[in-house]
């Protein structure tokens, strides 16, 4: 039972770290759009406040796989150059398509790190309690994407599904490999 319950937390952070990564480089992504064919100053400070965030939980997970000897994903450099695709995707289509694309991708993330707290034990105390804090940050921006004008009307529905659906699939794929 050890044996199943180490490999499920290597995944647990294999996955996270490879999760907070892909928030980076899709905030690099519409950074870029932002600071090249978009101008929105209220939409940039926004999005660098929030990317702020997603790399104190990207170093958190970093130093996890460092620690416990945790082989990250073998498709971080694909993972990197969707995430900036996407992100920069995103922002060329408008505002409510950036923040959806946040809104989308944070509330696959809300139900993602709600399965692994109901998982983790006493065991994994200080774990459990980082990926609690981290899925609080990652509701907060998902609130602020709402607030910034995502939405899910007209064609926007196919985008946030498309978003959530490929979240899912590399949630799935970087857990094992």
């Amino acid at each position: 039972m050890k044996k199943k319950n180490k490999k499920k937390i290597e995944e647990f952070i294999r996955v996270d770290h490879a999760g907070e990564r892909g928030a980076i480089k899709i905030y690099e992504g519409q950074l870029l759009a932002l600071n090249t064919l978009v101008k929105d100053e209220n939409l940039k400070k926004t999005i660098e406040e929030m990317k702020v965030h997603e790399k104190q939980h990207c170093d958190f997970f970093e130093n996890e796989i460092k620690k416990r000897n945790i082989k990250p994903t073998k498709l971080l450099p694909l993972w990197d150059l969707i995430g900036v695709g996407l992100g920069f995707g995103s922002t060329i289509l408008g505002k409510k398509a950036a923040m959806l694309c946040t809104a989308s991708v944070e509330e696959v993330i809300d139900e993602h790190y709600l399965n692994q707290i109901n998982q983790l034990g006493a065991d994994e105390k200080k774990l459990k309690e980082k990926i609690e804090k981290f899925r609080l940050d990652e509701l907060h921006h998902k609130n602020i994407a709402y607030e910034k004008g995502a939405s899910k009307e007209g064609l926007y529905s196919i985008l946030d599904k498309i978003i959530k659906t490929g979240s899912r699939i590399a949630i799935n794929i970087s857990e094992k490999i």
